[in-house]
């Protein structure tokens, strides 16, 4: 007789869908300040002339309308590419084996953040516009890109609104090339642990929301420190006035600022993603749990 509980969503992908939508707008809404502080201290303008610590929830109506179709692009695909590699491979599943290995998670992760960036790059666009003091609200940041239709063209408008796409992807990939075998393999870490401790034959155990989530704190906080630069780089971009290539934009900060200048925002970046990854990864953990009846 099979006694394994009868999971809420048979599909894993609409598991993903869904967990990826709830994670991605919890931790989006739940840190905005910080990131809206972490835009503000890398702005070119200065972060007192960005706004400082005045208005920092301008933008979020952004943040709202993006973040759960780009979380669940990425975990929609990331599981799904996973999973293709393993089944690939000719390789059991079961969580906390590591069966489909750091480099399947490296590819998966990268994909899913492309994927992503499709719905996170004009979004990251209007949002960071508001956030440094550019429009008051998001809405006035869309309006003012979609407005230029009449003047360029509807190209431009779309360059506009994917302007940063190139250094957004060099910036998330590398990013969760890091996080996201960290956060895999010390899952299968604790799982391989607890077998050996508690449950020798046991295929059965899963990892919980809160071991998820410290594990995403810790591996979201040494990603987000490895990538500070291209964040910085990502946020000038998108910010400039004019269009400008990622090389004259980093010549110009390396001469005029200094290399410092490309740790900028450093301290909230870190703490934000280190939260962030906790409460990212906790929730999509929970929810997925919840969804798969484990």
């Amino acid at each position: 007789m099979d006694t394994r509980p009868t999971p809420l969503v048979d599909s894993p992908y609409l598991r993903s869908l869904i967990a990826g939508g709830l994670a991605g707008t919890t931790v989006d809404i739940s840190l905005f300040p910080l990131d809206t502080l972490k835009t503000r201290l890398q702005s070119a303008s200065g972060f007192r002339s960005a706004g400082g610590f005045r208005g920092v929830y301008n933008g979020i109506g952004s943040a709202v309308v993006g973040s759960a179709p780009g979380a669940a692009l990425f975990f929609v695909t990331y599981e799904g590419v996973k999973e293709y590699l393993t089944v690939r491979n000719g390789q059991e599943g079961g969580e906390g084996e590591g069966e489909a290995g750091a480099g399947a998670h490296m590819l998966a992760a990268s994909l899913g953040e492309i994927a992503a960036c499709v719905v996170r790059v004009p979004t990251e666009v209007v949002k960071q516009r508001a956030q440094a003091g550019q429009h008051p609200s998001s809405l006035s940041a869309l309006t003012g890109i979609l407005a230029q239709r009449h003047t360029h063209g509807l190209r431009h408008v779309w360059r506009e609104l994917y302007r940063g796409w190139g250094i957004t992807v060099m910036r998330e990939v590398p990013f969760t090339v890091v996080q996201f075998p960290l956060w895999e393999g010390m899952k299968a870490w604790s799982v391989r642990r607890r077998r050996r401790q508690d449950h020798p034959t046991s295929k059965d155990i899963t990892t919980g929301a809160a071991e998820s989530a410290l594990y995403g704190s810790i591996s979201g906080a040494v990603a987000a420190g490895l990538t500070t630069p291209l964040d910085v780089l990502k946020t000038r971009l998108m910010l400039a006035r004019e269009r400008e290539s990622v090389v004259a934009i980093t010549t110009r900060v390396w001469r005029e600022e200094g290399s410092k200048a490309f740790f900028s925002g450093l301290g909230p970046r870190t703490m934000w993603i280190s939260i962030g990854g906790a409460v990212f990864l906790g929730s999509y953990q929970w929810a997925s749990n919840l969804l798969a009846g484990t």
